[in-house]
């Protein structure tokens, strides 16, 4: 323990903190150099590095903003301004701070504030001067209305001419937005050759696009637009019915089409009658018969009219020439189904027109048969009418002739011969109504020597009270004839 009476020598705490080595005197024209930078340089040499970092990411921020978000001419002015203000704030700060220059530090600092804004300046002037190059090619195309001439103008930019100019950047990345558009509408427009309306739709559409939202690349919108009008017509003339039925509709805003709809009155007639043709000759009738309409109903003025009315009378007759082969193919209850639902073929020779009227039996094949073959038709194609027999029944009486007949109490029998009467509807094939409905009576021989007869069980009852005729083919011939020949 100390003795009485003994005090501690206390030893402050508290750390004396060195003096600030004072910034060695800068030059204000140096420093106003190397804010010129726009990268606060100048504020680092007046040893500013809070003030140096504040004014780097100003500009860095307005750069961003000026190519990435706002690339026009209010923000361009904007960084032009804080480029002044950074450079007068420099040299004014730097004044406010002067001491004592010797002659050679001052000259040592303009060097190094020059060296480190020239270049900047220097680069940004340069780029500004390329990117004034460039837009004059880009306009040279556009006036041109050369896409690709325009495109490899823009190949030449990077990074630094956006920088350096962006509100003319803007303009020229427009004119690669709109070379982009028509290219893909180019590549449409050749898919919409073959016909394809959506392609044809997409590729007009993209041509819209470019009028409405990019204005001044009209001469390059013409210019594809008039690649592929001038490869119209096509091959097929029903691609080039497609197309042009398209661009022959009252669109909204046809500013794009007008040209475009001025070549559909020219090509269009031809490649309608066309399609028809070929449509006919791959037995599609039915749309043929409607492209040929369609020209009588769009041009009924034109040439073609006649060549179109003409085609739609052979596509009818092809189609009610078709539609009766088939009623005669298929049966309803033993007769074809155009016995009951006969159908017209307008190209059929009309009844009574020509002797013999050329038929199509059927029914009754026993008989009908037994007729000319100079009578019969071969299709309906070249038959004038259709006869449809039925079964044959008892006609008229001929004569009547005893025949023995062993369990008869007269020992004989009378047996009756009639005609043979077949039911026929006679229709003419032309219009396809029925013309004859009449019964045909077939005469023939009578009371042979020895009548044959069929019976049932083991009595003989002898021969039945009626029986037919035995026709000839002449009787056969004679009782058809009226119809065949009226």
């Amino acid at each position: 323990m100390p003795p009485p009476g003994f005090e501690f020598q206390t030893i402050p705490l508290t750390k004396h903190k060195k003096p600030k080595k004072p910034s060695p005197p800068r030059d204000p024209a140096a420093v106003a150099l190397a804010n010129g930078s726009i990268l606060g340089v100048g504020y680092g040499m007046l040893g500013k590095r809070l003030l140096a970092a504040a004014a780097a990411v100003v500009t860095v921020t307005l750069v961003v903003l000026l190519v990435a978000v706002f690339r026009e001419l209010w923000l361009e002015i904007v960084v032009l301004v804080w480029w002044v203000a950074v450079v007068a704030h420099g040299w004014y700060l730097a004044g406010k701070l002067a001491k004592p220059t010797l002659p050679g530090a001052v000259k040592k600092q303009r060097l190094f504030g020059l060296a480190v804004s020239l270049p900047v300046l220097l680069i940004v002037g340069l780029l500004r001067f390329d990117s004034a190059r460039i837009e004059q090619d880009v306009a040279d195309a556009r006036r041109d209305g050369d896409c690709g001439k325009a495109t490899h103008a823009l190949d030449g930019r990077w990074l630094g001419h956006r920088i350096a100019n962006a509100p003319l950047s803007a303009e020229q990345d427009d004119t690669a937005r709109a070379c982009d558009l028509l290219r893909r509408a180019t590549t449409d427009l050749d898919a919409a050759l073959d016909g394809d309306a959506a392609k044809l739709r997409a590729g007009i559409a993209g041509l819209r696009t470019v009028l409405n939202d990019l204005p001044g690349h009209e001469k390059m919108v013409g210019n594809t637009l008039d690649r592929f009008l001038h490869r119209l017509p096509t091959d097929d003339p029903c691609d080039t019915k497609v197309i042009t039925d398209w661009l022959g509709r009252d669109h909204p805003n046809r500013t794009v089409l007008d040209r475009a709809g001025a070549v559909v009155p020219r090509i269009a007639p031809k490649a309608i009658v066309e399609c028809g043709d070929d449509l006919m000759a791959a037995n599609n009738w039915t749309l043929a018969r409607e492209r040929y309409q369609q020209l009588i109903d769009e041009y009924p003025k034109h040439d073609l009219a006649p060549r179109a009315q003409k085609g739609v009378t052979l596509a009818t007759q092809a189609i009610e020439l078709a539609n009766v082969r088939q009623l005669l193919s298929s049966t309803a209850g033993g007769q074809p189904a155009y016995c009951s639902t006969p159908a017209p073929y307008s190209a059929a020779v009309p009844y009574g027109a020509a002797s013999p009227n050329r038929a199509l039996f059927f029914g009754n094949a026993e008989y009908t048969d037994r007729l000319p073959p100079e009578w019969k038709a071969t299709d309906a194609a070249d038959a004038v009418v259709i006869v449809c027999a039925g079964a044959a029944e008892m006609g008229a009486p001929v004569r009547t002739c005893p025949y023995k007949a062993t369990l008869s109490p007269l020992g004989y029998t009378d047996v009756t011969f009639k005609k043979v009467s077949i039911p026929v509807k006679v229709y003419e094939v032309k219009t396809g109504k029925l013309v004859v409905d009449t019964r045909v009576e077939i005469g023939g021989a009578t009371c042979p020597a020895v009548l044959e007869y069929q019976t049932t069980g083991y009595a003989d009852f002898g021969p039945p009270s009626e029986v037919y005729v035995t026709p000839a083919d002449p009787d056969v011939h004679a009782g058809f004839s009226p119809l065949i020949n009226p």
